[in-house]
């Protein structure tokens, strides 16, 4: 049976499942049911100013160093209604560049429904800001601004210690009505997901670990514009599979977490080809806490990578592939792991393919007035693959952040982050500027509760 077979059967089970639970009478309201109605709104403001780093056309004439300054503002009105057995919530959010000719529209960030029912079952749907475990594979992404959000359907349990989530996802552009179901420049950018986490809490124990299985679905081939009726060439879906798991021992004064995926299956390979995938990921944190004004963390991050980058200037040259090596963090929260930076999966190498990345770190944190907190990290960088003439360290980066609670809805942030890379990092950004950037940055987040009201 195929991965497609496989899965729209799936689909089709899980559908025929959620509407027999959701047909049960004691989902229903009942007279006394409380219900609670509350609006929020969120400002963020956010500005940077960066020297170096940026990937720079080798054609375009451009300097070798690209300078960026700009302010950047996110707004979101927040409708929240809970009562016995029912949640919804709705988030309006206009993102815009101070500035900018023509703000962006308004659009909604998250807007769903969820039915729970007294024995721990539950049913979601609707546009959902999906997290997990420490958002390395499923998370907010939440310092680019925009966040992600899913257009899923989610099925669970939670009760005794468990949780089993089933998030299922089928995207479509509304008007590729020629084509049937091919589908570019979406929301998201695969066109079917599947996931199934199984998480659980160790009674009377500070030990948690949760298993994920996910299967992604992309979109291969392309459109030809030039046809009158958009003609599709090579059009399909091809299947990747991640699958692996996380942990996590907190005891009273410090945290252990570590975290082992799989990738398999086949990627999309620049929107037209398909390969097949063969990568991994580790990584172990052990986290401090001596006192409640500081404490301490240090980590390591191997994320896998492809065989024969090219690694030139100018011309990429002709490497063949037969295999991804390389592992892709997919929806994660990435700025959160790799260097808030984040040179390496944010924005891919000119010629898309990753020699991976192992990313050692240590760092501090320290409350010296109240409501104050200071943080320093390094964090040494390297590609997990060899290079033909290269070595593998890409540089040493220092990040400085200073974080102030002024109240519970009034915080601002600042950052201050310094790379100095290497020789390596140049050549595989294509961008001589990346040996020595400097990155700095504000947030200011106001996030005042309107009302709240209750009949």
């Amino acid at each position: 049976m195929t991965a497609k077979r496989s899965c729209n059967r799936l689909i089709t089970i899980v559908s025929f499942l959620s509407m027999a639970m959701l047909s049960q009478p004691s989902w229903a309201q009942s007279d006394s049911t409380q219900n609670t109605l509350s609006v929020s709104l969120f400002f963020r403001t956010h500005g940077e100013t960066c020297g170096g780093g940026l990937p720079r056309s080798i054609e375009d004439g451009a300097p070798k160093e690209y300078r960026s300054h700009f302010l950047m503002g996110r707004t979101r009105l927040a409708v929240d209604y809970s009562r016995k057995g029912l949640e919804a919530r709705a988030v309006l959010q206009n993102l815009a560049v101070w500035g900018q000719s023509g703000n962006k529209a308004v659009n909604l960030y998250e807007g769903w429904a969820k039915m729970t029912h007294k024995s721990g079952l539950f049913a979601q749907v609707g546009r959902i800001a999906l997290a997990y475990d420490d958002e390395r594979i499923i998370g907010l992404n939440d310092f680019a601004m925009a966040s992600l959000a899913h257009d899923a359907l989610r099925l669970g349990y939670e009760g005794a210690g468990h949780k089993v989530h089933a998030i299922l996802c089928y995207n479509q552009n509304e008007e590729n009505v020629y084509n049937g179901t091919y589908y570019v420049n979406g929301a998201q950018a695969y066109k079917t997901m599947q996931t199934v986490w199984y998480h659980y809490d160790v009674p009377k124990f500070p030990l948690s670990a949760s298993l994920l299985f996910m299967n992604v679905g992309m979109q291969a081939g392309k459109i030809d514009p030039k046809e009158w009726d958009y003609k599709v060439n090579g059009a399909r879906t091809v299947y990747q599979q991640m699958f692996g798991g996380y942990v996590n021992f907190h005891p009273k004064h410090f945290t252990v977490e570590g975290s082992y995926y799989r990738q398999i299956g086949e990627m999309v390979v620049k929107d037209v080809n398909a390969m097949d995938v063969r990568a991994w990921m580790a990584s172990g944190k052990i986290s401090a806490m001596p006192a409640d004004n500081y404490g301490f963390e240090a980590g390591y991050d191997y994320l896998s990578g492809d065989d024969f980058v090219p690694s030139g200037y100018g011309g990429l040259g002709m490497v063949r592939h037969e295999t991804i090596k390389g592992f892709s963090p997919l929806f994660g929260s990435r700025n959160k792991f790799y260097g808030i930076m984040d040179f390496f999966y944010q924005s891919a190498y000119r010629n898309g393919f990753t020699p991976g990345l192992q990313n050692a770190f240590i760092g501090g944190n320290v409350k010296p007035v109240p409501n104050l907190t200071c943080n320093v990290d390094y964090h040494y960088l390297a590609t997990a693959t060899k290079l033909l003439d290269l070595n593998r360290t890409l540089g040493h980066c220092f990040e400085l952040t200073a974080t102030y609670q002024f109240s519970k809805d009034i915080a601002l942030t600042a950052n201050y982050t310094h790379m100095w890379g290497t020789e390596t990092m140049a050549r595989l950004k294509q961008d001589e500027s990346s040996s020595h950037a400097r990155w700095a940055w504000f947030t200011l987040d106001i996030s005042p509760s309107l009302f709240t009201t209750k009949w």
